[in-house]
């Protein structure tokens, strides 16, 4: 017999949500595509907030388990210009409200915090559909179907729950990030490694920037911004790893040597990550049985809020089924509501000029510093 909850996508708010579920006692499955925990790379460093991200764990009952992971240090912050001019620079004095984690140990602190066969893995949904009084069938691609009162789609951007609910599509948004890390960077990558510093650097210009971070075991991670078509990217060939950084590193070719060592300098063949967004204010009609959280419900360009406002989604819409446990529809009125009005909200509030400079950036940091 199928659990009273499914979840599709065990991504950190579908585990988010599962979580406070098991803590409040309702029993829940989550179907994921990927065959094991360990089948994909799961990203790098987040910072978790303490005003979205934090209270998720904390309504999940891990506060001091995700304080373990936190890695020290990692939150200072540097702005520099393509000429690896230091402009900002911010250390990380143990009082800001952003620790970071490596994402894939936070996902595995989760997974471990739910009973075992919670999750059910090698399970790639194909479609969803109504049958009736508020019941949806999950389709799967091995041919097996599942029938549950309620249905959230923890899916991510392309999620096969969502046309459910809405006829939206992620669209492209112009801008994409070619990922890269570099290993044993203070010995093998010295000159990278002192531009980054300890934590993370911003090396922003119009129409193209690089993001770097320092992660555990001397790696540093980077994400190189260009605002460019998806043919653009299309004509370059990222399985030939030298011929691919070339070509994106020329888009920086007057740039400081060691900022565009983290593009040629790479140990892992680069991956192309184009930006996709959703309407702003995406919203729907509220349909029985049925709602969605975290990228399938506001995907936006990658602004550092993602991760965090999936935990809350998953967080909020726990407490609201716990609290009308004989009432389902209530529980998700309660939550689309909230979920619509912080959506509109943030798109707003995270809106990023198409032509930032590193003068902008250094504004935003320094006038932020001065509202602490």
């Amino acid at each position: 017999m199928p659990t009273p909850v499914t979840i599709v996508g065990a991504g950190l708010g579908g585990l988010v949500l599962a979580r406070v579920l098991h803590v409040h006692d309702i029993p829940v499955t989550v179907y994921e595509a990927e065959p094991s925990p360990t089948a994909r790379a799961q990203g790098g460093m987040l910072d978790i907030h303490d005003d979205t991200g934090q209270p998720a764990l904390a309504a999940a009952g891990l506060t001091e388990e995700f304080r373990g992971l936190v890695l020290e240090g990692r939150q200072a912050m540097r702005v520099l210009d393509r000429n690896g001019t230091v402009l900002f620079e911010e250390a990380d004095d143990g009082t800001g409200g952003r620790p970071e984690v490596q994402r894939a140990e936070l996902r595995q602190l989760l997974l471990d915090s739910l009973p075992a066969g919670t999750v059910r893995w090698g399970h790639k949904v194909t479609g969803t559909r109504s049958v009736g009084e508020g019941r949806h069938e999950v389709a799967f691609a091995d041919g097996a179907t599942v029938v549950t009162s309620l249905l959230v789609g923890a899916d991510g951007a392309w999620s096969r729950v969502r046309p459910l609910l809405s006829a939206a599509t992620p669209d492209y948004v112009g801008t994409s990030f070619v990922e890269t890390y570099l290993f044993d960077a203070d010995t093998r990558h010295p000159a990278a490694a002192k531009a980054v510093g300890g934590g993370s650097l911003i090396a922003p210009a119009p129409g193209r920037s690089i993001h770097g971070h320092r992660e555990s075991g001397d790696t540093l991670h980077a994400y190189v911004e260009l605002t460019r078509p998806l043919d653009w990217f299309a004509a370059i060939d990222f399985t030939d790893t030298a011929a691919a950084t070339t070509r994106i590193a020329r888009e920086f070719h007057d740039w400081a040597p060691e900022l565009t060592a983290l593009i040629t300098d790479t140990d892992t063949p680069p991956v192309l990550r184009p930006h996709f967004t959703l309407p702003i204010g995406h919203r729907w009609d509220r349909v029985a049985g049925v709602t969605l959280l975290g990228d399938a419900a506001h995907l936006t360009a990658p602004n550092g809020e993602g991760a965090n406002l999936a935990m809350q989604d998953g967080a909020e819409l726990a407490t609201a089924i716990a609290a009308h446990p004989d009432d389902v529809e209530t529980a998700l009125t309660e939550y689309e509501r909230a979920l619509f009005a912080r959506n509109a909200t943030a798109a707003t509030e995270l809106a990023i000029p198409e032509h930032i400079t590193a003068e902008d950036v250094v504004n935003f940091f320094t006038q932020s510093k001065r509202n602490a």
